[in-house]
């Protein structure tokens, strides 16, 4: 044997004995920051039990002065907080995943280990919006143009379905980062996600829906005009929720009064000024919402355009209409007895 072949037999042993070495090292590694890991995990959930358990306390407790309740109370959500928007939020227990993300990914942990990555998530979601809020507005703007100088009063199937598949992948994006999302921590409301399991049910019984054209193309073609004509208005809503409420929410994160990965909701008006702006806006949006469903109700039921499809889209429409409303109604009255209480807490302290 040529002392060239010994060299590399002798190699080739070095290196299967540094592989072992490597591996028995990064085993014991695991194994510790296993029991570390377990240990944090206990203490997380241990510290954010008590934090329930004291809020539980002082909110039941009748004889307690005010002023120290409110101090109490505040000092209580800011350790929350911190304990949510730290490194130790990847240590707390999560959310259980939901059936949409199950159905598509199958039992994977969308949870990220680490914050700046749950960050990024959030910050993908927010770009994800920003572009869909502008295609909202722009794409049945076009679709109406071309209907009135191009096709004569009468929208073609395709571009129309062309629009409903779109409306189906964008709402099964929203609902899939918004499932991610509450699993890594946000506070999306339940509400939001059944709206868009709605629309993606809409979207999708809608394109199977026959677009009728001549004779009478105007009467039959009501539903999807009204429709379009909706969607330009939710395209402006989106496009001023998205940019005054979330300088809102920084506002807030700097407080110390919600987490980072907390979004803004669909329904939620910043300031007091916005308020004046964007509250009138939604609840016509959502009046409208109504209307254009209980016209393609009327649509079904008189027989003018005869078809489930139309019956299924009106009812859809008239369900999401009255939950929008609601949540915006809830969201309303939550910020009422928040500037009230912050008044009084304000009189208390000047009084002081």
């Amino acid at each position: 044997m040529s002392s060239d072949t010994m060299e590399v037999e002798e190699e080739v042993r070095r290196i299967v004995e540094q592989v072992k070495d490597l591996h028995d090292s990064a085993t014991a590694f695991v194994s510790s920051s296993s029991h570390e890991e377990l240990s944090l995990r206990k203490r997380s959930s241990a510290v954010d039990a008590s934090i329930t358990r004291l809020h539980s306390t002082i909110v039941s407790d009748k004889h307690l002065d005010p002023k120290l309740f409110d101090k109490l109370e505040e000092d209580l959500q800011r350790a929350r907080c911190m304990l949510a928007d730290g490194d130790t939020s990847s240590f707390l227990p999560s959310k259980p995943q939901g059936r949409f993300v199950r159905m598509f990914l199958g039992p994977v942990n969308v949870r990220a280990s680490r914050k700046d990555i749950q960050l990024k998530v959030k910050e993908e979601y927010n770009s994800y919006r920003d572009r869909t809020a502008l295609l909202f507005l722009v794409f049945p703007a076009i679709l109406l143009t071309l209907r009135s100088y191009v096709w004569g009063g009468c929208l073609p199937a395709f571009p129309v379905q062309l629009y409903e598949a779109w409306l189906l992948f964008l709402y099964a994006g929203l609902a899939m980062r918004e499932n991610i999302l509450r699993a890594n921590g946000s506070d999306i409301r339940s509400w939001w996600l059944y709206h868009h399991y709605c629309a993606m049910a809409m979207a999708l019984v809608s394109l199977t829906w026959e677009i009728k054209g001549q004779p009478n193309c105007v009467q039959k073609q009501k539903g999807v005009r009204l429709f379009l004509q909706w969607a330009m208005m939710q395209g402006v809503a989106m496009l001023l929720q998205n940019r005054y409420q979330r300088q809102r929410l920084y506002t807030r994160i700097a407080l110390g009064k919600a987490k980072r990965m907390d979004v803004v909701w669909g329904e939620t008006a910043g300031v007091d000024g916005q308020l004046w702006l964007l509250c009138p806006l939604l609840f016509t949006l959502q009046g409208f919402e109504a209307y254009v469903g209980l016209q393609l109700l009327r649509t079904a039921l008189t027989g003018v355009v005869a078809e489930w499809q139309v019956l299924i889209c009106g009812i859809l429409l008239v369900v999401m209409a009255v939950g929008n409303f609601i949540n915006t109604v809830e969201t309303l009255m939550v910020k009422s007895r928040f500037k009230a209480k912050m008044k009084r807490s304000k009189s208390r302290a000047e009084l002081d």
